[in-house]
Parts: C-alpha cells; structure tokens; sequence
C-alpha cells in the first residue's frame, strides 16, 4: 500500500489493518526533508522553543542546552514509555504505525528522513513493537503507547517479529536496523499524536461494519422464521422521513426479502395488523446505526489523514507553533458513537430472538424445537445473547464526558480517547456472537415453514449456514453450534455468502 499523505480512504487503512504493507509516496520526502531542515535552524536561532530546546508539559520553561537535546529525547522516550496492561494486538499495533507514518509525511513535524524510513522498514520487516494497551489519557496524545512503539525504534523494550519477542536491539539488529539516534524535536514528534486511540477506534469501526452488514441478513430471515410482514420497508414510508441510513436499510431488507415464497404464502389475509418493533422498526434502528457508522467514519477518516503532534513545524516560515492537536476528543466521540451502534445492532438483534423462541409472538414452536419440554432448544441461547448485550450495555457508557488531569494541571482536560476505542473490539466480538445466535435461530424458525423456500439471497445464508450446523432436531452440545455461527459473522463469511449489495460505510 502507497501511502499519499492527506489523501488515504478509509478503505486503504483496513488494508493495512487486514495485513498490507505501508509505505510512502515518493512525493512525501521532500516535505519532510524541508520539515526537518526548518527545525535546524529553529536550533541554530537559540531561541528557547518548546519540544526542541525546553522540557516538556509543565517543565516547559526550562531550557536544555544544544549539547543535550539528543539526550532530551531520548530522555522523554524512556521515562513516558510508562504504559501497563496486556499488549495490544499487533495489527492495532501495525495500523498505528502507518498512521504515524502518514502524519509525518505531512512535513510538519521536523523528523529527519532517517526516523521516518525506520517506521517503514520496521512495517516492511515484519517488526512490529510490543505496546501495552493501557495508559493513555488521550491528550497530550497517546504518550505511553506511542513511547513503547518509540522506543523500540532507538532499541529499548521488546519487538515482536516471527510469532517470537525479542529485546527490541536484537531485533532490529537481526533485521539489520541500527537503532535511531534521536535529534531534536523527534522524540516528541513519535510518542505525540492520537494515532493509538485512532487505529483501535478504526478497528473497531471496521469490525462493526461487519457486525452491521450481517444483522441485516439475520434480521431479515428473523422477519421470514415469523412470518413478518415487508410492508413496513416500503420506500414510501421511508421517504416521508428522509433519513438516508432509514432509506437504504428499508430497501435492502426488501430487497433481501423479494421471490421469497414464505413471505407470499402470508401476504393475504394474514389477522395480524403489525409486528413487533424488533421486526418492523428496523429501518429505524438499523438506518439510524448505519448513519451513526458514517458519521465516525468521517471523523476517524479525517483524523488518520491528519497530523497531530505539538509543535508544529512551518517550514516556509521556520515557526514551530504550539496548540493542542494532540487532544484525541474527536476521537473520543467517534468511538463513543461506534459503542453506541454496536450496542443497538446486538439490543435489538436479541429482541429478535427472544421473539422467535417464544411461541405467542412467533407462530413457532416453544423454543424452536419440535418436541419442547424433553428438549429445551433455544432457551438458553437466547439467555446467553442477553446477557452479551447488557453487557455492552453497561461498556457503551461514554468515555468521552469523563476527564481527569494530569502533568501537575497543566493538561487539565482529556479526552480519553485511548480506552474508549480499545473496547470497541470486544463490543463487536460480543455483538457477533448475538448475531450469531440469531442466525442459528431464525434458520431454525424458517426450517419449520418447508417445504416453503425464502428468497435467492436469503436460502443462500441459510444454506451456508446449514454447510456448518445442521438443523436441530433434538438436544445437542449447542456451544460448537453457538461457536461455528459467530465464526461466520465475525469473518465476514455470511456476508461474503449472500448475493446482494449490502449498505456499509460506502
């Protein structure tokens, strides 16, 4: 993947996220070039500038001697790498470095060419640095993660390469890197910036994107098993409110639905008038997710093409401006609204269940299975798939209204970006498996109306379902059943499977 600095989709960065390599477009080096050579002469002036001559946060007025910069940076690498937790997950890892690389192809951040191809070669290498996954506030940036990604640059601390970790000057000396040696303003360039926030919130948007592409085709055939009816997702209806996510899950949940012959053998006559919310709202609910999924997806894209260290460095005018960049709130907002959309993807795919496995609101058997009370089919399940949600329930709470300060006051107000967007993979894995949950169920329920057939596109989820779990007729150990249907939403697998265009972050 050539990385154009400003100019990379959100489709590149899950590229990268998914395994591709990263590196820059030839065009990005004269800008840092320039970026770099402006910072030499902001040195040579001798005026005391932040970050470059002077300590950092509320040391900020004492000034470091010009035969002591190098030492400064590699100072404020080793005490900031200060991080505790589990290790971030290498992809996350990985992302982060490409975002750095791009916020640093920008030319406004005053690292020598040198330290920026070292985060290439380290990406190209298979080099990727271990990073605890807790400690970041998220402003001044994401100091401690970005310090442990730092500091295996200049060899301290551990790298992961080949499935094995390895002290990180090993590593870099068996790849044939020699470890940087910081000049001045580089070592808050590296750890300064939101890109850890940034690449967990864009995991976790893409994770949720798949969670909410195969709730649509869950939530169709949860429609068929009960026999709902399709009228509530006639465009008519839509277009009288406007909302664009409403209008596009309307027609697609219609769409999914055409030729099915379940659906035709209840079309006249059926004695009810309306079905519950679950079913019927949603191009609401899922219309306004959808919509809620862009709008992050906006904000998070805008981020990655962004830079946002401190200072800054102008080049025309050799200034290194100060300002707060590094504050990751928008970030924060991003992910609280992801949290937000994973949340009611999972709330209202139960409700679906739960209405399928009870027999006065379905038409269906007690807990779907054909002999209930010497089986108990699908009632634990559907246990199991709320408690999933209330759990996210209770992790959907916002992060983002929360602050504590730090650095003595002087960083008195953050974002906590970082840990708002770390649990947003989680959130997705626990949305998954209600999904799944519910694509077992209402495979279940549509079993009970053959010889009676869906539509194209939806036999063609039940069927690859159906390659995986057979249909249950008694009892059995449910968890490989449960386990092989969260495996095909999680993968992307049911989606991949179905024949229809399905709405996404576009």
């Amino acid at each position: 993947m050539i990385i154009t600095p400003g100019a990379i989709t959100l489709a590149d960065w899950r590229e990268i996220y998914e395994g591709a390599s990263a590196e820059l477009s030839a065009d990005a080096w004269d800008a840092i070039d320039a970026s770099a050579a402006a910072v030499a002469r902001i040195v040579a002036k001798g005026a005391p500038v932040y970050g470059i001559n002077t300590g950092f946060g509320k040391l900020a007025s004492v000034r470091i001697a010009d035969d002591e910069l190098s030492t400064l940076q590699r100072n404020i690498v080793l005490s900031h790498a200060a991080g505790t937790g589990a290790p971030s997950p290498a992809p996350i890892v990985r992302l982060m470095m490409a975002l750095k690389l791009a916020s640093f192809g920008m030319g406004a951040s005053g690292v020598k060419r040198e330290t920026v191809a070292m985060i290439e070669a380290m990406l190209a290498k298979g080099l990727t640095p271990v990073v605890p996954s807790q400690g970041s506030v998220g402003a001044s940036g994401d100091l401690a993660p970005l310090s442990h990604m730092a500091a295996a640059m200049i060899g301290v601390g551990t790298i992961e390469v080949g499935g094995k970790s390895l002290p990180a000057a090993d590593a870099l000396a068996q790849a044939g890197l020699v470890p940087l040696d910081l000049g001045p303003k580089e070592g808050l360039a590296l750890l300064n910036g939101t890109q850890f926030s940034t690449a967990n919130a864009l995991a976790g948007l893409f994770r949720a994107e798949t969670v909410f592409r195969s709730a649509l085709i869950t939530g169709a055939l949860s429609t068929e098993a009960a026999k709902g009816s399709d009228a509530p997702f006639d465009a008519r209806i839509h277009a009288l409110r406007g909302h664009a996510g409403q209008r596009e899950v309307g027609d697609t949940l219609r769409g999914l639905m055409a030729g099915s012959a379940i659906r035709a053998s209840h079309a006249v006559d059926d004695p009810r008038v309306q079905d519950p919310y679950c079913l019927r709202c949603q191009p609401q609910v899922m219309g306004a997710v959808l919509d809620l999924l862009r709008q992050a997806g906006t904000t998070l894209g805008i981020e990655a093409n962004g830079v946002s260290d401190n200072p800054l460095i102008f080049a025309d005018t050799d200034e290194a401006l100060s300002g707060g960049n590094f504050h990751a709130e928008p970030v924060a907002f991003a992910a609280d609204m992801i949290a937000m959309a994973l949340c009611e993807i999972g709330s209202i795919s139960e409700r679906r269940i739960a209405m399928l496995v009870d027999p006065a609101l379905s038409g269906l058997p007690a807990f779907l299975t054909p002999r209930p009370g010497l089986n108990s089919g699908f009632m634990i399940p559907q246990v199991t798939a709320a408690a999933l949600v209330s759990e996210n329930k209770q992790r959907a709470y916002p992060a983002s209204v929360d602050s504590i300060p730090t650095s003595a006051n002087q960083e008195d107000h953050v974002s906590m970006a970082a840990h708002g967007a770390r649990r947003l993979l989680d959130m997705a894995d626990n949305a998954s498996a209600v999904i799944g949950i519910e694509l077992l169920a209402a495979c279940q329920g549509i079993d009970f109306h053959a010889p009676l057939k869906s539509s194209d596109v939806l036999e063609a989820a039940h069927k690859h379902l159906r390659a995986e779990v057979p249909t249950l007729e008694d009892d059995r150990h449910f968890h490989p059943d449960m386990e092989a249907a969260t495996t095909l939403v999680r993968s992307g697998s049911l989606v991949a499977a179905v024949p229809a265009a399905l709405p996404g972050l576009g």
